[in-house]
């Protein structure tokens, strides 16, 4: 399972120009989900993720989490971090999990976030057009498998 997380001052998600969830300052996450990824691998993402000191304190230092400010976190589902570019020059989604398992991990890992955190939504599976305005930036790649 890979999250790519931003720091945003505020980010949200539209399908067919709706406005679905919106965020402050808090997290964007891109959720990818793997055919070998298991329960476990939603326990470690979480922790790291709740727990990672990437807001600045008071002295303008990486030093606060998530929880330490109360931000928000906004989850998107996003396949295409599960895809090789590898071979050739069209991505291979091989190693993505199957769409109906994988929006099952992906409620999984927005239950349990939100269990820390409050937690806002995309649509499993929508075209979706999400805008994030960064803060920083400040962007991570967090894999659960080598966590």
């Amino acid at each position: 399972m890979i999250a790519l997380i931003q720091r945003v001052k505020r980010s949200s998600v539209k399908v067919d120009g709706k406005l679905i969830s919106e965020i402050g300052q808090g997290l964007n996450i891109l959720l990818g989900v793997f055919k070998d990824d298991s329960e476990k691998d939603i326990e470690k993402l979480v922790k790291k993720v709740v727990n990672l000191r990437i807001f600045a304190d008071e002295e303008g230092k990486m030093n606060l989490s998530l929880k330490d400010i109360g931000a928000e976190v906004l989850v998107v589902s996003q396949f295409t971090l599960a895809g090789s570019v590898k071979k050739g020059r069209r991505p291979s989604f091989d190693s993505a999990m199957a769409p109906d398992d994988a929006e099952k991990f992906y409620e999984k890992f927005c239950d349990e976030m939100e269990k820390e955190v409050k937690v806002k939504k995309g649509i499993f599976g929508a075209m979706m057009e999400v805008e994030i305005v960064n803060d920083g930036p400040v962007t991570f790649i967090v894999d659960s498998k080598i966590l």
